[in-house]
C-alpha cells in the first residue's frame, strides 16, 4: 500500500506520495481542488506506477473543502481516511516537525497514514448528503432570521427611520417564508426515503426528541460509522475530559466539545426537556444531583444519555420503551 498525504485548501491540494518510507523517497504534486484537479492527480499517480487499489490517501477533516476531493477519490476506488486535525498536529510534534507549510503538512499526513494506518472513510449515501445540506441551510437561515429580529428589536428601541423598519419587516417576512419552505423540503426528503423515514420515527419515539434533534442526529449517523454509543457521544463532543496530575493539578472535568457545536446546542435544549419528561434521562440527572454534582455537569450527562438512547433505538431498530431497563 502506498500512502499519500493531502493538505486541503480552498483552491488547491498539496499532495505528498511516499514511495519508499525507509529511504525517505517521496514525490509531491499540487493540483486544483476540483474534479479536474482530482483527475490530474489520478493520472499523475498512475505515472508513478501506483494503482488506485493500492493507494491510501490521508487528509484532515477541516471545513467543507475536503468533501469533494474525498468523494471523488473514493468513487475512483482509492482508500481515503479523514483524520482529526488535532491528531495530525500532535503527530507532527512527535516527529519534531517545526516548519508549518502546506508541503510539510502533506508529508506529515503521509507519514501518519504509513505509521498508524487509519481506518478507511466511507462516503455517505446521496440522501444523507442531501439531508446534511438541507439542515445546514436551514440553520444558516435561522441564524439570519435571529439576527434580523435582534436588529428590529434594537430599531424599535431607538429613533430609527420608517424606511429601516420596513426593510427589517420585509426581510424578516422573507426569511420566515424561507425557513418554513426549507423545513417542508427536509420533511419531504425524509418521507421520500424509507430508511430515513423509519429511523426518524424511531428517534422521535424518545421523549424530548423532536424533528430538530432527530434530523441532526440522522445526518450525523448516516454520514459516519459509529460502532458504539460512546463513539457517537465522543464525536459530538459530549465526553468528559479530566485534567489532574499529582496533588497540584486538579481541574474540574469538562465536556470535550470536539464535535459540531450546532448539534450540541440542539441537544442541550432537548436534554433540558428530557430531565423532566424522559424517565431514563430524568433518573440519571437526579441521581447525579443527589451525589452533589453541579447542574451543568448533570446536564452534560443528560445529553450523553439522550444520545445513547438515540443510538440504541437505531441500532436495535426498536422504538423507545419507558419500562426498558437497559437501553443503548
Amino acid at each position: 500500500m502506498f500512502y499519500l498525504g493531502m493538505d486541503v485548501a480552498k483552491a488547491k491540494l498539496d499532495c505528498c506520495l511516499l514511495l519508499d518510507e525507509a529511504l525517505g523517497k517521496r514525490k509531491t504534486k499540487v493540483v486544483h481542488n476540483s474534479q479536474s484537479g482530482i483527475a490530474d492527480l489520478l493520472v499523475w499517480i498512475e505515472k508513478q506506477h501506483v494503482s488506485s487499489e493500492h493507494l491510501h490517501v490521508v487528509m484532515e477533516g477541516t471545513g467543507v473543502y475536503h468533501e469533494g476531493a474525498a468523494i471523488a477519490l473514493a468513487d475512483a476506488g482509492v482508500t481515503v481516511s479523514i483524520v482529526n486535525p488535532a491528531q495530525i498536529k500532535d503527530f507532527g510534534r512527535s516527529l519534531a516537525v517545526r516548519t508549518k507549510t502546506d508541503g510539510v503538512d502533506s508529508f506529515v499526513l503521509a507519514r501518519y497514514g504509513a505509521l498508524l494506518k487509519p481506518p478507511a472513510w466511507l462516503p455517505p449515501a446521496p440522501e444523507a448528503r442531501a439531508l446534511q445540506a438541507l439542515l445546514a441551510r436551514r440553520d444558516a437561515v435561522a441564524q439570519d432570521l435571529q439576527r434580523e429580529r435582534n436588529r428590529q428589536e434594537k430599531a424599535e428601541a431607538t429613533n430609527t427611520p420608517d424606511i429601516i423598519h420596513k426593510s427589517l419587516t420585509d426581510s424578516i417576512a422573507f426569511l420566515v417564508k424561507q425557513l418554513a419552505g426549507l423545513q417542508q423540503d427536509i420533511d419531504s426528503h425524509i418521507d421520500r426515503h424509507p430508511d430515513l423515514k423509519r429511523d426518524m420515527a424511531l428517534l422521535q419515539s424518545i421523549p424530548a426528541v423532536g424533528p430538530q434533534v432527530g434530523g441532526n442526529l440522522l445526518s450525523v449517523m448516516y454520514s459516519h460509522h459509529f460502532g458504539s454509543a460512546e463513539q457517537l457521544a465522543a464525536y459530538l463532543g459530549l465526553v468528559p475530559v479530566e485534567r489532574q496530575s499529582g496533588s497540584s493539578v486538579w481541574g474540574r472535568a469538562r465536556l470535550s466539545k470536539a464535535g459540531p457545536a450546532r448539534i450540541r446546542a440542539v441537544l442541550y435544549m432537548a436534554s433540558v426537556v428530557a430531565t423532566r419528561y424522559n424517565p431514563h434521562v430524568k433518573a440519571a440527572y437526579e441521581r447525579l444531583l443527589a451525589r452533589g454534582k453541579c447542574k451543568m455537569s448533570a446536564l452534560g450527562a443528560a445529553m450523553r444519555k439522550l444520545v445513547h438512547l438515540c443510538f440504541g433505538v437505531i441500532k436495535n431498530q426498536a422504538p423507545y420503551r419507558r419500562d426498558y431497563i437497559k437501553i443503548a
